[in-house]
């Protein structure tokens, strides 16, 4: 099994190219998809973050208030550090299962870990190729606005939140340049395609 992780910065178009990825044969594992499926109605992850937090952040239909939450943890890092000590290590228990089952099922599997904040969280180490999405900022900054109706201060403010574009490029093994069209996406995803499966195979 060869472990990938992919980040990029808001905007560059990540998603598109772990989309693209999985349509190519990988396993992608998604953090972000599994943080929030920890804490829907009935699991111990909302029954723990109810706990620490209170029912005020139980929607009416029993499910998590998200922005009831969110307004509490926003400002205060206490309080963020609290709800990440509880939802961080039930997403690591569900991506260690889902690797380890994904490596079950074929030897030789590429398991991509969509992981929004690796530079940032410092996990470049976890994972046998690191591949950065790319895009320039100016780009970045018209996708966050034109295709997710961000404000354009908005949009810059979560772009400067992040890593530096520097300290993501110097991470990566493997870089996919999206400034372009989606014709030329396809063709970056289908040469790091053929060099992730190559390397699985002699893995």
């Amino acid at each position: 099994m060869l472990t990938v992780g992919l980040t990029g910065g808001i905007g560059s178009g990540k998603s598109e190219v772990a989309r693209r990825l999985a349509g190519r044969g990988a396993v992608v594992v998604d953090s972000d998809a599994i943080a929030r499926e920890v804490v829907e109605p009935g699991t111990v992850g909302l029954e723990r973050v109810v706990a620490e937090f209170g029912t005020g952040v139980v929607a009416a239909d029993g499910s998590l208030d998200r922005p009831a939450l969110a307004r509490i943890v926003f400002d205060d890092d206490a309080a963020r550090a609290r709800l990440n000590a509880i939802v961080h290590p039930l997403v690591g228990e569900e991506v260690l299962r889902r690797m380890a089952a994904a490596a079950e099922r074929d030897p030789d599997a590429v398991v991509v870990n969509d992981v929004p904040l690796l530079v940032e969280g410092g996990m470049s180490d976890r994972y046998d190729v690191v591949v950065v999405v790319d895009a320039d900022p100016e780009v970045a900054l018209r996708r966050l606005v034109d295709l997710r109706g961000m404000t354009e201060a908005d949009a810059r403010a979560r772009i400067a939140a992040q890593a530096g574009r520097e300290e993501r490029l110097a991470a990566a093994d493997h870089v996919i340049t999206n400034h372009g069209d989606l014709a030329e996406l396809d063709a970056a995803v289908d040469q790091l395609w053929a060099a992730l499966a190559e390397r699985a195979a002699h893995h």
